[in-house]
């Protein structure tokens, strides 16, 4: 899982929807115009049925949802600021937290917390349901999201999990529950991130790192190969964040850890 070429679909633990559940929805002929997405837009509700999803303004969308702070809620809202797009993003949850902090190692271009509300048809009637994310990669690729721990997902969750598949399969789109990530993604990002944000390089720190990293070497003769390696730790951090070195997520972070020069470069 090298980290300057991986993708969203490395880094979370594996989830698919029993396939039983899909067969709670024939979406049949026209299902495209039955099944619908509200919007919101200067504080008005705009419906765009699902196969025009493409004509929807994405950016000057605001959250069909509301973020809610109290003293006796369980869940833990907040907003988290992403290097990525140079703006704070809520979440309801630590995991999304968590969520958003990997977007922001991927380089996301946007993220849309609470984009719509989807209206969806079963056989026991219709159903709505809002994601908790649109992403919308560097690539121009969208994820749409959800985060939930395994263990709360029950079957009304996966009948709108599936329904929400559905929908993003049929634009183009890609779809995925976050119900965890793989062993030691989580705490190699955060330990990364506490360098993402940009640092000034008076001493030239980063050339000596990216030089001594032409051949893989580890992490702590890296360091030591720099005039101050004490700083210089700070500087592979950032640059390994950045995708200008790179290293393997599926890995402990440690002295020991191969680093290589990356193949994806900072803007």
């Amino acid at each position: 899982m090298p980290s300057d070429l991986c993708g969203l679909e490395q880094l979370v633990a594996p989830y698919a929807v029993d396939e039983d559940v899909e067969t709670r929805f024939l979406p049949g002929y026209g299902w495209l115009r039955r099944w619908t997405t509200t919007w919101r837009f200067d504080g008005e509700e705009v419906v765009w049925a699902a196969r025009d999803l493409e004509s929807v303004p994405l950016f000057t969308s605001q959250p069909v949802g509301r973020f809610g702070w109290g003293t006796r809620q369980r869940h833990r809202p907040g907003l988290q600021l992403m290097v990525a797009t140079g703006r704070h993003h809520g979440f309801e949850s630590l995991e999304e937290q968590r969520l958003l902090l990997a977007l922001d190692f991927l380089r996301v271009r946007e993220v849309l917390p609470q984009p719509f509300r989807l209206s969806f048809e079963h056989s026991g009637g219709r159903a709505e349901h809002i994601p908790d994310f649109l992403a919308v990669m560097v690539d121009g690729g969208r994820w749409v999201l959800d985060v939930r721990p395994r263990a709360r997902i029950g079957d009304d969750d996966e009948l709108k999990f599936a329904a929400t598949g559905e929908l993003a399969m049929a634009c183009g789109w890609r779809y995925a529950v976050v119900t965890g990530w793989r062993p030691h993604v989580w705490s190699v990002l955060d330990a990364l991130s506490a360098q993402r944000r940009p640092v000034d390089d008076p001493l030239g720190l980063q050339a000596e790192l990216l030089a001594a990293a032409e051949a893989p070497v580890a992490f702590g003769e890296l360091v030591q190969a720099t005039r101050l390696p004490v700083v210089a730790r700070t500087h592979a951090l950032h640059l390994i964040w950045h995708g200008r070195l790179a290293i393997e997520l599926a890995e402990p972070l440690s002295d020991a850890t191969l680093v290589s020069t990356g193949a994806r470069w900072a803007d």
